[in-house]
């Protein structure tokens, strides 16, 4: 089986949406481990230029389930055009990786 694994890039408005979000995916097996981390963003939305705290979420999952978690990451944001953004994992620690799988279950239990 190839496995083609990923960061997923997601923002959320609070510590406690990021949070839900982090359990709803490890809990489907949409992600091995999601890390969350307070940042401040700018961006243009509606023709205004914003600065807010927001929660970034790094999702490392395997990319097959990209459309899963896209679609459970959308049910449960607050936000109408949630950020999320995939990128792929082209090197890392053999063991790791083999984690992220097993945590996923895409081979035998961790």
């Amino acid at each position: 089986m190839t496995v083609n694994f990923g960061v997923v890039l997601v923002t959320a408005g609070s510590e406690a949406e990021a949070e839900n979000l982090a359990k709803s995916l490890v809990e489907h097996k949409l992600a091995a481990c999601v890390s969350l981390s307070p940042i401040r963003s700018i961006y243009t939305w509606q023709g205004k230029i914003h600065s807010e705290s927001e929660w970034q979420l790094l999702i490392k999952t395997d990319l097959a389930k990209f459309e899963a978690l896209k679609t459970k990451v959308q049910e449960l944001h607050s936000y109408e055009v949630p950020e999320i953004i995939a990128i792929p994992i082209i090197a890392g620690s053999d063991a790791y990786l083999d984690w992220i799988g097993k945590s996923l279950s895409l081979q035998s239990e961790v």
